[in-house]
């Protein structure tokens, strides 16, 4: 895991336990701010789950060039 999968990961929850504070507080600010830490957290995430699959590919790639 990288640093944006971790990050990204806590944003979420932070982001839904945001959320869930604002409806228990009835606050539909609160509950927007929390879904919005969400997406940002979902995206964060993605960002480093990509960069893992690029980090894997380019390891393969180097492989391949120093047997070939």
């Amino acid at each position: 895991m990288n640093k944006n999968q971790i990050k990204g990961a806590a944003k979420n929850i932070a982001g839904k336990i945001q959320q869930e504070a604002g409806k228990l507080v009835g606050s539909k600010k609160q509950q927007a701010k929390g879904l919005k830490k969400q997406a940002e957290g979902k995206l964060q995430r993605r960002v480093g789950d990509l960069k893992e699959v690029v980090k894997k590919a380019a390891g393969k790639l180097k492989k391949a060039r120093k047997k070939g």
